[in-house]
């Protein structure tokens, strides 16, 4: 007897299989190029500067852009220092999210899945440092702004790329709206002159 195996059903939702062989490939690809560069170049940092030495390959260059081996205990880009055990969970939270709603994207909504694919390996990227060293390695230095890597960058790449596909969808949804509108009205009949309108004529 044979058996084919078309579609799965998970909560309520119905999915192709083929279809969700290929969302998460491209999730794991792009997520996945993301925690490569970003613990490749963490790596480089850890073992060729150490903690709080400056290097820039110009030195007129420096005061502007510069890597720098940081560590951080905090969120992205510095901030609430001391919290590394609220942020792991937070990271491992946001992932499994993003894991399970992958696939119930429409296959036409490229900007969020490009967005959610870069937030996953983004919180993936630093998780992994929380869990292998206790602390977030940052080296990517600008001016006085906070110390940040490659996957701080992709997260705010992704939370930009989400916000903007939002706004995309409600601005069409609007124009649609309005288009409709404008269609249901009915033109507007030319007056025929009354006998008053003759005689004042």
């Amino acid at each position: 007897m044979r058996l084919a195996v078309k579609s799965i059903r998970i909560n309520g939702w119905s999915f192709e299989l083929k279809k969700l062989f290929w969302d998460y490939l491209s999730l794991i690809v792009l997520a996945g190029t993301v925690i490569g560069l970003d613990q490749w170049s963490k790596e480089l940092v850890r073992t060729h500067l150490q903690v709080g030495e400056i290097w820039s390959p110009i030195a007129a260059m420096t005061p502007y852009l510069r890597i720098v081996h940081w560590k951080n205990s905090g969120a992205a880009f510095g901030m609430l220092q001391g919290f590394g055990g609220v942020f792991t969970i937070l990271a491992i939270i946001v992932a499994l999210v993003i894991i399970y709603y992958f696939p119930q994207i429409p296959s036409h909504d490229k900007m969020l899945k490009i967005a959610l694919g870069l937030q996953l390996g983004g919180a993936l990227g630093n998780l992994i440092d929380r869990l292998t060293q206790g602390y977030v390695t940052d080296f990517i230095s600008v001016g006085s702004f906070p110390v940040f890597n490659i996957a701080d960058s992709s997260i705010t790449i992704g939370v930009i790329i989400l916000a903007l596909s939002v706004w995309l969808k409600d601005w069409r949804m609007n124009n649609e709206t309005q288009a409709a509108k404008n269609e249901s009205i009915p033109p507007s009949e030319p007056s025929v002159p009354t006998t008053q309108d003759k005689k004042s004529g």
